[in-house]
Parts: structure tokens; C-alpha cells; sequence
């Protein structure tokens, strides 16, 4: 089956998709996370739902309390983080989600910093965006700012995250074990 006929079959097999969206922040608010607010209203424009909404401090030991606690529910899917994912010293989402990751997606990471390119140049170097799955979660860290949380969302996430949730859950093989 081709991947194409693997998104379609997702789309059709999946409810909406239930995420949660985590901003990684030392100074942002609920009024000031643009890129938050962003993420909320791509996925909500897409069908999906908003499980969990958090801000937390660029603390990695925080970061991976709440995106445990999060695998663990039964509430969420994906995570989305936006935040702490550059080289400066209080960026720590890269280090605290990359560890949590049992299966990761480096071509999310790469794909990133491929389309970055066409929009800041050498600077997209700078960006630790990385991906993948915890048990039945999938995770995906981007940078903070909006351009980049458009980006990511509208470009890679988004158009593949049924297929992703589809894959994941194993619902092909699910289907295939009973006929």
C-alpha cells in the first residue's frame, strides 16, 4: 500500500486526534503565547481536540515530569512543545524530551531544518526540533517562535498526523488480524 493510501485510510479510520500542547517559556503568559495560541487554533481548524494547555519554565526536570505524566494518560496522543529547543543556556526541551524518546523521528528534525532554510538561512542550524514516540505518545518538539510553530504545524505536522496516530496505534495490522 502506497503512503498515500496509507493517509487516506486514516483519515477515514481516526477520530480527532487528542493533543496536548505544552509551551516552554520563562517569560510567557497564557495572554502573551502566541505560538501556543497558534498550535491551539491550527489543530482545532483541523478537527482536532486540545486535551491539555500548559506553560512551563525552561526547567528540563519539569519538562519531563509533565511529558511523562502526559504519556501516561490515556487523554493524549501527540504532544506538541514549542520552546527551548535552540542552543542558549536556559534551552533544556531538547535534552529533556530527546532522553524520554523510545523511538524517535529524525526525519521530522531534519525536515525542519530543511524548510527553515528557505526562510532564515544559516540560522535554522540552530534549532534542536526533534520528534518521536513514548510507548503510545508521539512527541514533537519545535522552537518558540511563531514562524517556526507555523511552519512545523503547517508543513509536517499536520498533514501527516493522522497517518502518524494511524501507524502508531498499529490499526492496520489491527485490521488485518481480523479478517
Amino acid at each position: 500500500m502506497s503512503s498515500n493510501q496509507h493517509r487516506l485510510e486514516a483519515e477515514h479510520a481516526l477520530r480527532p486526534i487528542r493533543a496536548a500542547i505544552l509551551t516552554i517559556s520563562d517569560t510567557r503568559t497564557p495572554e502573551t503565547d502566541k505560538s501556543g495560541a497558534m498550535i491551539r487554533d491550527l489543530l482545532a481548524a483541523s478537527g482536532h481536540e486540545i486535551a491539555h494547555y500548559a506553560i512551563l519554565p525552561d526547567e528540563p526536570h519539569e519538562i519531563r515530569g509533565r511529558v511523562l505524566e502526559l504519556c501516561d494518560s490515556e487523554d493524549v496522543e501527540v504532544i506538541l512543545t514549542n520552546g527551548g529547543t535552540g542552543i542558549a543556556p536556559r534551552d533544556g526541551t531538547f535534552e529533556a524530551i530527546d532522553g524520554l524518546l523510545e523511538r524517535r523521528l529524525p526525519g521530522f528534525g531534519e525536515l525542519f531544518r530543511m524548510l527553515s532554510w528557505e526562510q532564515v538561512g544559516a540560522a535554522s542550524m540552530l534549532s534542536r526540533a526533534t520528534a518521536g514516540l513514548r510507548g503510545r505518545t508521539l512527541l514533537f518538539a519545535m522552537p518558540g517562535s511563531t514562524n517556526a510553530v507555523e511552519l512545523a504545524m503547517t508543513r509536517l505536522i499536520l498533514p501527516e498526523l493522522k497517518h502518524l496516530v494511524y501507524e502508531m496505534q498499529g490499526v492496520r495490522e489491527k485490521r488485518a488480524d481480523k479478517r
